[in-house]
């Protein structure tokens, strides 16, 4: 049985009562935050420098000393890529995507300043929170709405219109995941409409200067200076960089896929939005997102995007509170007569790849069922 299925449409009034029980969440979750938190975040920071520091200087180690003692060789290179492999994911998702949507804005920190913070990948924060954090956020699966329905380069839902562009997406969708930072990086360009025209020379100019200053200074650093640093060794310094990133794309890539693109998530028409309502809002926050199981490590590995259903209902919130507040979650959910969507990474990812390839082929929508009851909107008329 599909989501759609075992969904049950809500009467308005059953979506005041679903709204304000997950807003009352809300209020008590805030009432909480303090001093843990900030605690939190800046181990966390931490780990990121001192990591991706031991991972740098492995590499060097493994890079020069593999010429004098070569059994040192392969182990630094190896360890140093891991360490600074992880480094990058823990500071892209705990720490720079958490921080941007302003969940630590109430320390006062000006490092952990979600207008300011500017994360160590090549695209630029200032993009990421109007694409991510505004336009996604906000209308979260509405198909015109939401760019990060197939990113432009993807058809994952059958209520896209197909092109026979999309019978390569299981190829390119692979390219996209090694090179996902620079797929978000270009984002809110928007290639595509300077390719047709639609958008003047001059004008993408403009929006690229940003942009390649920030692709410029990201390639200085991991392809040049730290490379450089290993002298004649250079090379084995920028594979492993090269990997780091790459790994870190992957990961990043996978988790973002689990969380939006299931089996049983939705899209929505735009004028499914208008005049919605808080538990609208909720509901479809959650008709459009899913989650992943696996613990603690899982949680931290993924920035809390493990809880995606959470994190939807909550960006502003710090990221560490999403497990304690979804065992609330999902009982609200479970009330209300609403799937809650989460299953292990093999699992979810198994849907992913499932879709990618399924709707690189003509398909039809299927029938869903609708969020608010017909019959109470027909009455309220």
């Amino acid at each position: 049985m599909t989501a759609s299925k075992r969904n049950r449409a809500l009467t308005p009034t059953e979506l005041d009562r679903f709204g304000a029980e997950l807003d009352a969440l809300r209020a008590r979750t805030v009432a909480q935050i303090g001093r843990v938190d900030a605690d939190y975040i800046r181990r966390v920071v931490a780990v990121v420098r001192y990591t991706g520091l031991l991972g740098r200087v492995l590499m060097m180690v493994g890079a020069i000393g593999g010429a004098f003692v070569a059994w040192l060789f392969w182990p630094g290179v190896i360890l140093g890529t891991a360490l600074l492999a992880l480094s990058k994911i823990l500071e892209n998702m705990e720490v720079g995507h958490n921080v941007m949507h302003g969940q630590y804005d109430w320390m006062r920190d000006p490092h952990l300043d979600g207008k300011t913070y500017e994360w160590d990948i090549v695209a630029t924060g200032d993009n990421w929170r109007k694409t991510h954090n505004y336009m996604h956020h906000t209308w979260t699966n509405v198909r015109g709405m939401d760019d990060d329905i197939g990113y432009g380069l993807l058809r994952l839902f059958p209520e896209q219109r197909w092109r026979p562009f999309y019978l390569l997406q299981p190829f390119i969708a692979v390219v996209f995941a090694l090179l996902f930072e620079w797929g978000v990086a270009i984002q809110e360009l928007r290639v595509g409409r300077w390719f047709t025209g639609k958008t003047k020379h001059r004008a993408m100019w403009r929006k690229f200067v940003p942009v390649g200053r920030k692709m410029g200074k990201q390639m200085l650093k991991d392809y040049v200076l730290f490379p450089a640093l290993a002298g004649p060794f250079f090379l084995p310094v920028l594979l492993g960089n090269v990997v780091a990133n790459v790994i870190r794309n992957l990961w990043t890539y996978t988790v973002i896929f689990c969380g939006h693109f299931t089996a049983d998530a939705e899209v929505f028409p735009k004028e499914s939005v208008r005049n919605e309502s808080r538990g609208h809002w909720y509901l479809r926050q959650l008709r459009g997102s899913a989650n992943l199981s696996g613990g603690k490590w899982m949680d931290l590995m993924t920035g809390n995007l493990s809880h995606q259903i959470e994190h939807h209902f909550y960006p502003d919130l710090p990221a560490r509170r999403y497990a304690a507040m979804a065992v609330e979650v999902r009982e609200i959910c479970g009330r209300y007569g609403q799937h809650y969507d989460t299953g292990s990474l093999p699992r979810q990812f198994g849907q992913v790849m499932w879709r990618i390839v399924r709707h690189a082929w003509p398909s039809r929508p299927r029938a869903r069922r609708p969020l608010v009851r017909a019959e109470a909107v027909e009455a309220q008329g």
